[in-house]
């Protein structure tokens, strides 16, 4: 039963990817290159330097992401890092091969549906356990090392991509190159349901002294262990019983709930968008 869950969540991570790599891969080919914007990030690297360079995107997707993925496994964990070594593999081979129409050449609907095609593969590869730019992943990096929010570190990082936008290209292309990487954000959050960098998720469980343990040990996440009391229906208060309570990156959210799923499939899960954390173990714990 548990290997069939496990088939189901794997096929499910990877339709998610899959979906996420083609529309990422029509919003650069059908909306972005032809019209020269790029986007924030490092695909918005890749796509700077394609239109100054003229070297390949999908080679610059490869090459470019490289130093993210090690980077993926310390900061995240190994099978993250495989899942998006292989998304992002599978977007090179994309760009590369497939053939995607070009709908319009109006500036606007470029930058609007380009961005939103974008933000939607990022999103629903993040949905899959993966992702298709290191810019968070540095964020989240840097956030631990330095202290800094991580949601500041991703302003700085496209703030310099956008000023060499502007340098390189044009001040109008720069612009409608913002558009873009404002549509994609808002597209992105939306798919992933969470505009915020932290999530702290509430667990009760009959299981929870085993699920606490391999939170610790596999998603290396630190873990609050509260006393609670329940109560519900006709059968009044419950046995005292123990909560957790952790606070992860959105990155991490997907490796935590299959980490809880797998330990007690009914187990009642809660999840808090949270704007910002300090102290604690989410920014200190070793890399």
């Amino acid at each position: 039963m548990k290997n069939a869950n496990w088939l189901t969540s794997y096929f499910f991570d990877g339709l998610f990817i899959v979906i996420g790599v083609f529309c990422a891969a029509f919003g650069f080919k059908g909306f972005l290159l032809p019209a020269q914007f790029i986007d924030g990030g490092v695909t918005g690297i890749c796509l700077l330097i394609t239109e100054t360079v003229g070297w390949p995107l999908w080679l610059l997707l490869l090459l470019i992401n490289i130093p993210f993925l090690f980077l993926a496994q310390t900061v995240i964990g190994r099978v993250f890092a495989i899942k998006t070594g292989l998304a992002i593999v599978l977007l090179s081979i994309v760009v590369l091969i497939v053939p995607f129409p070009i709908l319009t050449d109006d500036k606007l609907l470029v930058s609007v549906f380009g961005g939103f095609f974008l933000g939607t593969g990022v999103g629903l590869s993040m949905r899959g356990g993966s992702v298709l730019d290191g810019t968070e992943v540095l964020a989240v990096y840097l956030s631990r090392r330095l202290g800094a929010k991580v949601s500041d570190w991703v302003i700085i990082i496209n703030v310099l991509i956008f000023i060499a936008a502007a340098t390189l290209l044009s001040i109008e292309q720069s612009l409608y190159s913002l558009l873009t990487y404002l549509v994609a954000s808002k597209a992105l959050d939306f798919i992933i349901d969470g505009v915020e960098e932290y999530t702290g998720i509430t667990i009760i469980s009959s299981g929870n002294e085993q699920i606490a343990g391999s939170l610790i040990d596999e998603a290396q996440c630190g873990v609050t262990i509260l006393t609670g009391q329940g109560g519900y229906g006709e059968r009044g208060m419950a046995e005292t019983t123990t909560v957790l309570y952790v606070v992860v990156t959105r990155l991490e959210i997907n490796k935590v709930t299959k980490i809880i799923q797998r330990l007690d499939p009914e187990a009642f899960i809660t999840m808090t968008s949270i704007s910002d954390v300090y102290g604690g173990m989410v920014k200190k714990r070793p890399l």
